[in-house]
């Protein structure tokens, strides 16, 4: 390989042959890399070149090239831009159209992501202060604030369906019963515009007069049924940001929630309404109902004349019919008997509980010290107050109070259970407080 040369630049006036220097580091051997012929650098190159283009005329026609894209893409952007409209407040953001301030009214919620993504290009290209600046508009950045918030809020599908929810610029209102016209052209973009709500898709839409009765049973099932995900956060009146204290933040959060359950409740009647009214006046129910009167008729003829062929058969079913009646007493007698038996079953249970919580009593010496023997009166007022509890204790809480006997392993815990059972008691009313003492909640 041969060495590459380097012609080294003319020494300062300073130096001299005599003044000492030290050698850093001595020059790598040259290597052979390959270059790739890619990046706007060589596109640029490759274009000046095929072009036989200086520097300065390249970079004039890509100037010039540049702001005729941009003046073409502002020119797409054809809705109209009212003074009112420029002149808005950025800090009334909650207030502003923000479809319109995108120039995509005409579109609204059915406006797409890229939809959303050029509009904002058009307008920023349009409306940036840079430009106005070198246009010589002094003009404040205003309208580009409400632009770049229109676009905070329409690129976010969480905060576009907060305010898609209470977009003004949609008419939601119940159309009249008195609006005359075809019931289909009516009703049928205002199913279309609510459809839009729904958490199940796909959605039923409204269909025409051919529609069968199957599927209009199902579209009015589903929207009685209807799951709405609309919500009203966009309508709060005040923002919990706003304060730093906990209390206040807590009392807008609960404000807050109960404007929206408010508001949500109020549409959900609005809609409820919508369908009812749909229902009442939908041509293809009354054609059902005329459908099935029909049917009823045609069948009631035709029983008249079964009635004839019955009578032949009358012996017949009083016979069966007797039968069955003897079964069913049967049946009767035999139910009765069961509940007897399920009856005496209880009510043996219910002596079996209670005699095994005496037993338990007893058990731990009627609460006594195991060395002591309490005073028979003692007993006998343990035993009586334990029969007014057992005469207000159901057949459940009588087990309920065994098991928690057969779970404690004192004296102290086995007393603690019956006299929590009785507090029960005189909380709920059904036994008097004055009846008791040993196991009397104030103990």
């Amino acid at each position: 390989m041969s060495q590459t040369q380097f012609v080294l630049s003319v020494p300062p006036p300073s130096w001299t042959d005599g003044e000492e220097f030290r050698i850093h580091c001595g020059i790598s051997d040259g290597l052979i890399r390959n270059v790739e012929p890619v990046g706007s650098q060589f596109l640029a190159h490759a274009r000046r070149k095929l072009n036989n283009h200086s520097f300065s005329e390249d970079d004039r026609i890509q100037e010039e090239a540049t702001t005729e894209q941009t003046e073409e893409i502002i020119s797409e952007d054809s809705e109209e831009e009212t003074p009112e409209l420029l002149n808005r407040d950025p800090k009334d953001w909650k207030e502003q159209d923000h479809y319109a301030v995108l120039g995509l009214s005409k579109y609204r919620w059915k406006a797409t992501d890229e939809q959303i993504k050029q509009a904002h290009r058009r307008k920023v290209l349009k409306h940036h202060p840079d430009k106005k600046a070198s246009s010589g508009n002094t003009n404040d950045d205003a309208f580009f604030k409400c632009i770049q918030k229109a676009h905070e809020i329409l690129s976010d599908p969480v905060k576009r369906r907060q305010f898609d929810s209470v977009d003004e610029a949609i008419d939601d209102s119940l159309p009249s019963t008195k609006v005359k016209g075809d019931f289909f052209e009516i009703y049928g973009p205002i199913f279309e515009r609510e459809a839009r709500f729904s958490n199940k898709t796909p959605v039923p839409m409204l269909g025409d007069t051919n529609t069968s009765k199957l599927e209009v049973e199902a579209f009015y099932d589903f929207w009685y049924n209807f799951d709405s995900w609309r919500s009203f956060e966009y309508l709060d009146k005040d923002d919990t940001d706003s304060t730093d204290n906990r209390d206040d933040k807590r009392y807008i959060e609960r404000k807050n929630k109960a404007e929206r359950a408010k508001h949500k409740k109020e549409d959900n009647i609005r809609l409820r309404k919508i369908i009812d009214q749909a229902l009442s006046l939908d041509p293809r129910i009354q054609r059902f109902k005329q459908e099935e009167k029909a049917a009823k008729e045609a069948k009631k003829k035709e029983k008249e004349e079964a009635a004839k062929r019955a009578e032949e058969a009358t012996r017949k079913a009083a016979e069966e019919e007797k039968q069955k009646k003897e079964m069913a007493e049967a049946e009767a007698k035999q139910k009765q008997a069961e509940e007897k038996k399920e009856k005496a079953a209880k009510k043996k249970a219910i002596r079996n509980e209670r005699k095994n919580i005496k037993t338990h009593i007893k058990d731990y010496n009627y609460f006594y010290p195991d060395n002591e023997t309490p005073p028979v009166d003692v007993i006998d007022i343990q035993l009586s107050e334990l029969d007014s509890l057992f005469e207000n204790l159901s057949l459940e809480d009588l087990q309920n109070v065994r098991k928690q006997l057969d779970s404690v392993k004192d004296r102290y815990s086995a007393k603690k259970v019956l006299i929590e059972e009785a507090k029960r008691l005189v909380s709920a009313g059904t036994l008097s407080a004055d009846s008791i003492k040993h196991f009397s909640p104030g103990i």
